[in-house]
């Protein structure tokens, strides 16, 4: 991996200066951005509170298509081809049309940095020091000083940070909110609990990642605190609780707010993507591959500014088509997201057997795919085998997805 300029305590010099792109964030938004950029000969500087692949905010699953697709395999934990879905009156288990992998967290995350061609520096982001004058430069305040782009992308998540409005703010802000534990031992089985027992209103999980399970409570509403229905269902699953921390790089648990809403791709010049966009999926609260996904075509949309095929302003415009042409599915997410805790108990289970039925999955699940198709990734630069074809491919799709936009629009 390149040397990291990482500053701690007295060591934390100050910042400033221009680059040609500014990427705030650095986990998979961020990352996915930057790998888009690779061989332009851009100037790309990524910034984040933390090291990269430093602090884990999710259980870490994906389909498996998604990792294979962007040559991400050696991440790969464990791999299951059925959900366990389990409720008061009875389990189902759904055979699913594709497989989906857990992973490790830091070595996705450096196995994509390889990929970048950037620099990275530890740094907070405060926010924006004034708005954009028309097609200039945009100045981000951070603790470490003030640093300028005409390209600027905002990957820091749920709050939002370059937003030049009015931030969300818990609970009063559409968010769900998580906590995860990671006991060790193994499992054979991605189980899902559908049980007002740990959480009247969102679910419980147990995903194995070969020597760990990561076990996790979420709830959609979120003044409900799921601390101590993390542990009960821990408990339930007669696993050990975790202690007070097993360092302060590591602590056991591990915890998020996670939006449930999508939200604009760009505004005042700044692009956003990720959790900062929204690009979380109600009801599931899958954000990865949406990120990566997003990610991906903002890349190829700043790919083609900096190489000067487009100006900054159209970039935006074909972004936020592409973002809102996913709108809609966001949006009949979060209204079955709604729906579920009107379900009354003793009716989760026949609906679920019911939903189990095979011809259902196969054709929910593959819908479900579809919202971010790996088809649009591209593998790893170091992934030579059969990488000019998908990438051919690939660009073809968000060729014919763009031009189906402006017809649209026309």
């Amino acid at each position: 991996m390149p040397e990291r300029a990482t500053k701690r305590g007295g060591d934390r010099t100050p910042l400033s200066g221009s680059c040609d792109v500014l990427i705030c964030g650095a986990s998979f938004a961020g990352l996915a951005v930057a790998r888009e950029l690779a061989g332009t000969g851009a100037s790309v500087m990524v910034l984040d509170r933390y090291e990269i692949g430093e602090r884990q905010t999710s259980a870490c699953g994906i389909p498996t298509d998604w990792l294979r697709a962007m040559g991400l395999m050696a991440s790969e934990r464990q791999r299951f081809d059925s959900l366990l879905v389990h409720t008061p009156h009875g389990g189902t288990r759904f055979r699913l049309p594709w497989s989906f992998s857990t992973f490790d967290y830091r070595e996705l995350c450096e196995l994509l940095w390889n990929d970048c061609e950037a620099t990275f520096e530890t740094a907070v982001v405060k926010g924006r020091v004034a708005p954009a004058n028309g097609g200039g430069a945009i100045e981000v305040e951070t603790d470490r000083g003030i640093l300028s782009s005409p390209l600027v992308v905002d990957a820091l998540g749920w709050r939002r940070v370059l937003d030049a409005g009015d931030r969300y703010q818990p609970p009063d802000a559409p968010l769900s909110r998580g906590l995860e534990v990671h006991p060790s031992g193994r499992g054979e089985d991605m189980e899902v609990w559908i049980d007002r027992r740990y959480v009247p209103a969102g679910y419980g999980w147990s995903f194995p990642a070969r020597d760990e399970l990561r076990i996790g409570v979420g709830s959609f509403d979120p003044r409900f605190h799921v601390r101590d229905t993390t542990l009960l269902l821990t408990d339930d699953l007669d696993r050990e609780r975790p202690g007070a921390e097993l360092s302060s790089q590591q602590p056991e648990y591990q915890g998020n707010w996670i939006p449930h809403k999508i939200r604009s791709a760009s505004e005042g010049g700044v692009f956003f993507a990720g959790d900062s966009a929204g690009h979380c999926l109600p009801l599931t609260a899958e954000g990865i591959r949406t990120a990566l996904y997003f990610g991906i075509v903002l890349g190829r949309e700043l790919r083609e500014v900096v190489e000067g095929r487009q100006s900054r302003d159209r970039a935006a415009t074909r972004y936020t088509s592409f973002h809102n042409r996913h709108e809609w599915k966001f949006r009949w997410m979060l209204r079955v997201q709604r729906l579920i805790p009107k379900v009354p108990p003793r009716l989760l289970g026949p609906t679920i057997r019911v939903l189990g039925a095979r011809r259902f999955v196969d054709w929910a699940f593959g819908h479900y795919l579809k919202i971010a198709p790996p088809e649009l990734a591209s593998p790893s630069p170091n992934d030579q085998q059969g990488s000019g074809k998908q990438q051919h491919d690939t660009d073809d799709a968000l060729r014919a997805e763009r031009d189906l936009i402006e017809t649209e629009q026309a």
